[in-house]
């Protein structure tokens, strides 16, 4: 039984008091005792209560009128109050008892095991009572995710629709601009500008080939043996593109040694161009960007350092979420689905690693880090 019940005990006399904690005395019981009722009032305002029982003959405030302030109080109008008497009262008297929210009288003197009975009824009810709060609180929650979720995947289908539309339109641009038969050096043009929107229609739908792949637990790593460094060169030299348009700097810091690892290479290096790209488009022009890798206890890590637009700690620990994409940042994105960051950290997982992010706050940069268990070290 939870320990969290309580029960109120109002009697103006100490050994009434002694008398009615004696009879309920109970290590699933927590028994809180008033001599008054303000003092049951303050006790009230304190505590979530299953039970009051309440003395009717107590100077001050007697025992309707205390139930009457407790009804007239939206936190404890809803508390079940058993009167306690020790006199007879007459059908008018008992009906003013129910009217002041009352739902029994106990006579003086009190039988235990009628008192114990009706504790351990109200003691259960609010047990009952607790338990579907929670669960209405818990389908409440899960409501709002789904909401939630059903907004992102909204939001989701509106940037993918963005995302294709323009590349197919450029597409259908190029086409009949080749029927029209341009001069030989326009022609090229065009045909280069077509494959740059054809490799970023191939990239969008990898990307989302792999949410599905991992979503449905069917990715397969492919790995090997190699030298970690390898992966760092090959992602910079794929978002070299991207970097130059901005006019980014982009400083490496990267052991002499070989760095091996036994993971796959296709992946990783994906994961780090992923951080690249995603630094590159973040920071103003003319940023700096730093790379790094380092070995620190049996793992490496790989850093990405900008001086870009930062995050607040909301954004990072959002950033990471399957389609989330950060309010403030959205201005600057320059297209992408939301999803490049999510898959950065399950592939990461994927190898026994991860990846984190660290910002001092909006305007202030931030550094993504790749941690990786060295050779040997993995048990994925």
């Amino acid at each position: 039984m939870n320990t969290d019940v309580k029960f109120l005990l109002v009697d103006d006399l100490p050994e009434n008091l002694l008398s009615l904690e004696a009879l309920l005395q109970r290590d699933e019981l927590m028994l809180l005792k008033a001599r008054s009722g303000d003092e049951a009032l303050e006790l009230l305002l304190q505590h979530d209560v299953a039970l009051a029982l309440i003395d009717v003959q107590m100077p001050g405030l007697n025992g309707f009128e205390l139930a009457e302030l407790m009804r007239g109080n939206e936190r404890t109008r809803r508390v079940p109050i058993i009167f306690v008497t020790a006199g007879t009262h007459t059908a008018e008297r008992r009906f003013q008892g129910y009217e002041a929210g009352a739902v029994d009288f106990i006579q003086k003197p009190i039988e235990p095991e009628v008192l114990r009975s009706k504790a351990a009824i109200f003691a259960e009810l609010y047990r009952q009572r607790q338990m579907i709060s929670e669960q209405r609180d818990l389908l409440e929650a899960q409501t709002r995710a789904l909401q939630l979720a059903d907004k992102r995947k909204n939001e989701f289908i509106a940037v993918l629709v963005h995302e294709l539309r323009n590349p197919l339109a450029a597409l259908n641009g190029g086409l009949k601009l080749l029927s029209r038969k341009p001069e030989p050096a326009k022609a090229e043009q065009i045909q280069s500008l077509m494959h740059s929107q054809i490799d970023h229609i191939i990239r969008l739908v990898d990307d989302l080939l792999d949410v599905s792949r991992i979503t449905q637990g069917k990715i397969t790593l492919a790995k090997s043996e190699f030298d970690l460094r390898e992966a760092v060169y090959t992602a910079v030299e794929m978002t070299r593109q991207t970097v130059d348009e901005k006019g980014h700097t982009v400083t490496l810091s990267v052991p002499e040694q070989p760095c091996m690892v036994f993971a796959d290479k296709v992946r990783l290096t994906q994961c780090v161009a992923n951080l690249l790209n995603n630094a590159a488009k973040y920071t103003p022009n003319r940023g700096l960007i730093e790379v790094g890798l380092e070995l620190s206890s049996n793992t490496y890590r790989m850093s990405v350092t900008d001086n870009g637009l930062g995050l607040t700690p909301e954004g990072s620990s959002a950033i990471f979420k399957m389609f989330e994409q950060i309010d403030e940042h959205r201005d600057h994105a320059r297209g992408g689905l939301g999803i490049g960051l999510a898959l950065v950290k399950q592939l990461m997982q994927l190898h026994g690693g991860d990846v984190s992010v660290w910002s001092n706050g909006p305007g202030l940069g931030s550094v993504f880090t790749l941690e990786l268990p060295v050779a040997g070290q993995s048990q994925v």
